[in-house]
């Protein structure tokens, strides 16, 4: 051993700090490295996204491109703190085309709103891998098949609007576990099998459209326990039996249609002011 080499000693305390600043560098680069494959994710998502778009007129996504990071993409929005994707929404821009299965990886997805374009086929099951959504809008497209059953593992969803599209089988009792939902728009499609009773379960709810659907059935006795309901619509859905009485019970409720049904019995022309 060279006797010139110096000879260095720590004390047990210089180990400790020196060993605790050697692990926090190794956790920050973890969290960074983390951080930057899930931003990944969520970039690669968006172009898959766009891959099967087939037509877009008016240029809705050419902003989708590397020249800009992807949370300043067109109708994208991301967290600041994780520059995550938390909202996508492009409503009446003509876009043809499918919505892509990686619309799932998109893991801190609040609001899906892709409104008034002319998407076709099925809505993914993936959507059921978006634990933080609340907001689902596709209205008015060309979606067919049927609800994913999936859509049951978005506990936090609040509003559905799924109008105005062809779809078709009858409403998944999957809906019934959506305990936060407040509106639920399934009008202007081909649902069939009746307003099922589960749906008296979401007792959040406040809007509820069926209108133009061939459902056929009853209205069934468990929606009374609907307390907040301010909006319901379900005429023209070849309804039967008698109108339930539990109606005047909704002191919220502002605006109600039930006709063009097979439907018994009459209403107070003051429903809607009765109850307290």
């Amino acid at each position: 051993m060279n006797s010139n080499q110096p000879i260095i000693f720590l004390s047990s305390s210089a180990y400790f700090l020196f060993y605790a600043l050697v692990f926090i560098f190794t956790i920050s680069t973890a969290i960074s490295s983390s951080g930057s494959k899930n931003n990944e994710t969520d970039y690669e998502a968006l172009l898959n996204i766009k891959s099967m778009i087939t037509k877009d007129p008016y240029g809705a996504l050419t902003s989708w491109n590397d020249s800009l990071h992807f949370c300043d993409w067109n109708g994208v929005t991301c967290g600041k703190r994780h520059k995550r994707v938390t909202t996508l929404r492009i409503r009446s821009s003509g876009l043809e085309g499918f919505l892509s299965p990686f619309v799932g990886n998109l893991s801190f997805l609040h609001k899906l709103s892709l409104p008034n374009n002319s998407l076709t086929g099925v809505i993914p099951h993936e959507i059921g891998r978006l634990p933080r959504l609340r907001y689902l809008a596709l209205e008015l497209n060309k979606f067919n098949g049927v609800i994913p059953a999936s859509i049951s593992s978005c506990s936090f969803l609040e509003v559905i609007d799924i109008s105005a599209n062809e779809l078709v089988g009858s409403i998944p009792k999957e809906i019934g576990f959506l305990s936060k939902l407040t509106a639920l728009n399934l009008q202007d499609n081909m649902f069939t099998g009746g307003i099922p009773s589960f749906l008296g379960n979401i007792t959040s709810m406040e809007s509820f459209a069926i209108k133009n659907n061939p459902l056929g059935g009853k209205i069934p006795d468990t929606l009374g326990q609907w307390k907040f309901l301010k909006e319901f619509y379900s005429f023209s859905c070849n309804l039967s039996g008698t109108i339930p009485s539990f109606f005047y019970n909704f002191s919220r409720l502002a605006y109600f249609s039930l006709c063009d049904n097979q439907l018994t019995g009459n209403l107070h022309p003051a429903i809607g002011f009765m109850g307290g």
